[in-house]
Formats: structure tokens, sequence, C-alpha cells
């Protein structure tokens, strides 16, 4: 008799694993590969979300986009992202995203309904379902928290009403579609405003209500808040100390995280951790992507790609991408207080399948698969209606332009174990260099190839069609010089300059060679590392305050070794918020200021500078060069990025 239970007991393991290799149950396909290189995430919880915002997904089908597994078969896209190691889904929702006619707005059109649907089959598949309310009946991030139509002119009373209202009635309605809802975002990156309110106590009462439906609907799910821009290194803990003085109820303290905007890996776990320990939340990424091409697939263009003013930590490549992915996830996991997961943004949103623009524009208007359509001109009429368009973000998806899914996909699962795969060349790092007009122009014999495992390993370079005497005859200019290694296109970007007296002029150096001497009570002085915020490099020097008549600073360098003769000083600067200002560059030579000139603050991306043309210096007088910085501040503390002091010699 034990005999015959051994054998039924082994047969049963036998059948079950059998069953586990040819397609039973949910999560039933081993995932390998025999290319990607995935380094094990050490510590990694059973239960720590590994997420995807997938939505956009029904819009794209609905206009003929198919989704397939790896070997080509036709697949629900959940069904994939399930076997692949995603174990919740996000998606977004908008009180009413259609015109007055029922024309969608775009993006998905992502109301209640499209939530159902879409945690209906993340749950069929095993996962979870995180529902995003945005509180706003189209896109809502830093820069836009508008109110729904069904809202304005309401008194904070009755849009606190509506607010708990309208979430509990979108909660049932996943309840009664038995989604398993494991968590609810009440806004969504609500940088100081939500649904239109802009005063911290009203904000709190729309939260408070998200907060209160959502407590009575799921009572067993997390209620998260979210935020962006972790790189502005005191805004979270304002935030969190705001929302702890109005006691809100919530668990998670959710970032996103764009590694091309948001700063590094390490000031992300320090402002995280710092919410976590100080008051006991749990704290999460709930956005990041990344590009895995440069490539456009639906003839739109990309928000990320060559050029512009990112940082580019990886390639642009497959590998790139999974690298990325895997390095957020371990910094959350092993260098992050209390971290609970971690969500890739539209990991599936690829481009409509049309052939042409007008035919995906067709698509874009009919299905709103892509970013806006131009019935949200009546909403949004300052952006949405004047920029409507395709996806911006194709590149950054974990399918091709055909649904098939990348091999990037499968990091989600390999980071559990790590993957050894290929180790290779992936793509050539970029070089930059900033050379004296009047100096030698060496470039570089050998140049940094990315490998597979994130790791750099040297290989000789032959630059192509080099014209030294062209590029330092023709005065201060930039050069993209390209050339070959190891069968790999290689750039060297080549900054000509005229000879600049000042020490680490763009503050790539950070701090050295300056002294700031704060006038006020300003909240930030310090050199950041942000480079889409940069005119040179990826640092300035950045100050923000947010009370009024604060922001009174000066920052200098003094100056060494400098000949007699005539010279020229000129310093950037942009910013906004300012107010009345008194903003000037100046020169002192014995600590007496001889020369000033004014600038402004206008607004971001606007660079102005402050050019003293000509002053005389007697060598051996002492001479400092700097900028004084005073704003009112418009409403609040102004705020701004200085950079690129020059000081050159003029006949």
């Amino acid at each position: 008799m034990k005999a015959n239970k051994l054998l039924l007991k082994t047969a049963v393991l036998s059948m079950l694993a059998i069953c586990f290799m040819s397609g039973c149950g949910k999560k039933n396909k081993i995932v390998t590969s025999d290319t990607l290189v995935v380094q094990k995430v050490e510590n990694l919880p059973d239960d720590f979300i590994l997420g995807m915002d997938s939505s956009a997904v029904l819009s794209l089908e609905a206009g003929g986009v198919k989704y397939y597994d790896y070997e080509g078969n036709e697949q629900d896209v959940f069904k994939t992202l399930s076997e692949n190691g995603i174990n919740y889904i996000r998606v977004r929702v908008w009180n009413d995203p259609f015109d007055e006619n029922g024309n969608g707005y775009g993006g998905g059109n992502c109301d209640i309904n499209t939530a159902v649907e879409i945690g209906k089959r993340a749950t069929e598949n095993g996962m979870k379902l995180l529902v995003n309310f945005h509180y706003s009946d189209f896109w809502a991030d830093p820069a836009k928290q508008m109110c729904p139509k069904a809202w304005v002119g309401m008194e904070i009373e009755e849009k606190t009403e509506a607010c708990y209202q309208y979430t509990l009635d979108c909660l049932n309605k996943l309840k009664k579609a038995k989604v398993d809802v494991g968590m609810v975002q009440i806004g969504n990156e609500t940088n100081g405003a939500m649904a239109g309110e802009k005063i911290w106590m009203r904000i709190y009462y729309l939260m408070d209500a998200g907060s209160r439906a959502t407590r009575e609907v799921f009572p067993e799910a997390l209620v998260a808040v979210h935020f962006a821009n972790p790189e502005k290194v005191t805004n979270y803990a304002d935030y969190a100390k705001k929302l702890d003085y109005y006691n809100l109820d919530y668990d998670v303290f959710a970032s996103s995280y764009y590694p091309f905007w948001h700063g590094t890996l390490e000031n992300l776990a320090t402002v995280l951790s710092s919410v976590a320990d100080n008051y006991g939340k749990k704290v999460m990424v709930a956005e990041n992507s990344y590009a895995y091409t440069t490539e456009d697939t639906d003839f739109y263009g990309n928000t990320i790609s060559d050029g512009g003013a990112i940082v580019k930590n990886y390639p642009f490549t497959v590998q790139g991408q999974a690298n990325q992915v895997r390095n957020v996830v371990d910094t959350l996991v092993n260098k992050t207080s209390n971290a609970i997961g971690y969500f890739y943004w539209e990991g599936t949103w690829i481009s409509s399948g049309g052939s042409s623009y007008e035919e995906n524009q067709a698509k874009w208007e009919k299905y709103g698969s892509g970013w806006a359509a131009s019935y949200a001109k009546g909403y949004d009429p300052k952006d949405a209606g004047k920029y409507y368009g395709g996806c911006a973000v194709d590149n950054q998806a974990f399918f091709d332009a055909k649904g098939k899914p990348l091999e990037s996909l499968k990091v989600f699962a390999l980071m559990k174990e790590g993957n050894e795969g290929v180790l290779m060349a992936d793509a050539i790092e970029d070089t930059n260099l900033i050379i004296d007009l009047n100096g030698e122009v060496n470039l570089p014999s050998q140049v940094n190839a990315v490998m597979t495992d994130d790791s750099k390993q040297l290989l000789d370079v032959e630059w192509k069609n080099v014209d030294i005497n062209k590029m330092k005859s023709n005065g201060p200019q930039k050069y993209d010089i390209v050339g070959m290694a190891g069968g790999m296109q290689a750039h060297c970007f080549v900054s000509m300059v005229e000879y600049n007296f000042v020490e680490n002029y763009s503050f790539e150096e950070g701090e050295k060679g300056w002294k700031a001497k704060n006038n006020g009570e300003i909240n930030e002085l310090y050199v950041e590392d942000k480079a889409t915020d940069s005119q040179t490099g990826t640092k300035h020097y950045h100050f923000w305050s947010d009370n009024t008549h604060t922001v009174d600073f000066d920052l200098e360098q003094t100056v060494s070794d400098l000949p007699t003769g005539d010279y020229r000083f000129a310093i950037s600067i942009m910013g906004g918020d300012a107010g009345d200002t008194d903003i000037y560059a100046y020169v002192k030579i014995n600590d007496e200021i001889v020369a000033t000139a004014p600038t402004v603050i206008t607004s971001y991306g606007e660079w102005h500078d402050a050019i003293i043309d000509r002053f005389s210096y007697n060598a051996g007088d002492s001479i400092t060069v700097g900028i004084h910085v005073k704003c009112s501040g418009a409403g609040n503390g102004a705020w701004g990025k200085i950079e690129d002091a020059l000081l050159n010699s003029v006949k």
C-alpha cells in the first residue's frame, strides 16, 4: 500500500511538472534567454511588485493591433506579461475623456470602463490591478492638474463629495466585475496641485475623499500617493511633511523615475528612504521606462532619442533597456528603505499599425491610440489642442512595432535568479571633449564599449574625416566626429571654445572654484546634475525657494594668474516664478566692483546672458567674477539655473 501511494504521489508530481512545462495554469512557462544578460537582484522578495502600466492596450486592439508570444503565436498581451514575470497591471482612469459628441480625447480614452476591461484580463492572468485615478478628464502631471469638466465651479466641499462618490462608484464597478484590485492611486504626479486645486489643504480634502472611498470598497488594498521629480531633493520631504501634517490615510509614497530626466539612482534611494524612515510609509517607483531603439515606428516621433538634453546612462538597445530596469529594481530592493515595488510605464504602447502617417492619424482620432486626438482641444487647448498625434514612447515599449515581445521583457522573470546570456559589446559610449581653440586637438585612440552586463571595456577606435585645421579656424563650434570601434559606430562630440580663465566654468566638477553667499533664506542652493536643465554637460548651479523675498545670493570665483589685458565676462541664467528681479554679472578688482551687466529670468528653457563686454586688468591685482541674483518671487519663491561662466581675453 505504501509503495502504491508513493508511486501515485510520484505520478501526480510528474504530471504537474509536465503540465507546468506544456502550458497548463496561469504562469506556465519557464523563462529562458540565450542572449540577454541579467544580473541577479539579490534579496528580491517573492511578493515584490513587478508591474506594468498597459493603459493604451484596448485602444490599440480596437484599431487592429495584435500581440504575439515569442513563438509568433497571437496571444493575449496580458498572458504574455504574466508569463514573463509581471504580477501587477497599472491602468490610468480619467473621469470623462470625451467631448460633447462622444469623441475620445486619446491616450487610450481611459475611463473606468477601460479599467474594468483591463482589470478583468489582468485578473484572469493572475495579476493584481493598480487603479490610477488622475482626477482629471485627461493627462495629469506636474505641469497640468486640470479640473474634470463635471467639477468645474464647485466649492471645495462639493468637489470633495464629488471626488468621494466618483471614486466609490468606480471602485464598486471593479468590485462587481471581480477585478483583483491590490492598490489604488489617488492622484497622478500631484506636485502641489490636483483637480485644479493648488492649496495643500484642498488637495488633502480630495486625497482624503479618494482614500476613504478605497477603504470602504477595497479595505485590503493599498492606498498610494504619487509624485514626480525626485531630483529636486527637498520636494519629497516637503510633500511627505504636508501629508503627515494633515494626517492623510495612505500606505505608499510613489515616485516617477525616468533616468533621462530625474537624476541618479542614488538620489532616488535617498529621497524615498527619507520618506519611509521618517513617516513609516512604503515606497515604490510608479513610472519608469527606457528606449530600446532610436527608431520611430509610427510616423510621429519619439520623446526620447539621440540628441537633446537627456542623460543617456544606458545604450538605446534591448539589452540597455533590460539593464536599466534591473538596476532600478536592484536600487529599490537593496538600497531603499521599505520599497515594495516597481512599475514600468506603458510597455505595451506600440505603433497603431498603419503604414503611413495618414493611416495612423485616422486610427489615433477614431480609437484614441495616440497620445491625444484633436477632440481634446476643447478641454486642453494649449497642449493637446496644438500637438495632438501619435505615440511618442513606442521606442520604449517591450514589444516591437508588429506586436512581438522583445527579449528585454524577460528581465522581470530573469532578475530573480540571473541569466548569463552572451557577454559582448552592446554599444559604444559617446565621448565628449572641450578643447581650447589655441590648444592641441587630440582625439582619443580608444573608447568605451558598453558590454551586455553593463560593464565597460576599452576598444581601439578609428576616427573618420577629421579636419583639425578647420576645427581650429572656424571659431567656437561643436562637432560630431564619427568613427568605428569593434565594428560599431562611435561618436566624439567636440566643443571648440575660446580659452576660458574661469575654473570649472560649467560646474561639471561640482562647486570646485566657486563660492556662494546666501544673503537671504533660500531653500536650495547647490550644484545639480540634470542634463535637461543644462547648457553644457550635465551640471549647473541650481537655486529654489518656496517663499517670497528669500532668493538673494551671490555666486562668485576668484581667478588667479591672470595676465595684464582687456577681458570679457559672461554668465548664463534661466528660471521662472521670479517676480521683480535684480540680477547682474559683476567683476571685482581688489574687492571693488568695477563692471556690471544686468540680465533677467523669464521661463523654463529660456537662457539669458549677462555680458560685460570689456574691462581692463593689471597683473597682480585680485580679481573676482560672479553673478548677483535677487528675486521677489511670483506668488512664492523663485527658481533658476546658472551655467557657462566665460572669462575670455579681448583685443
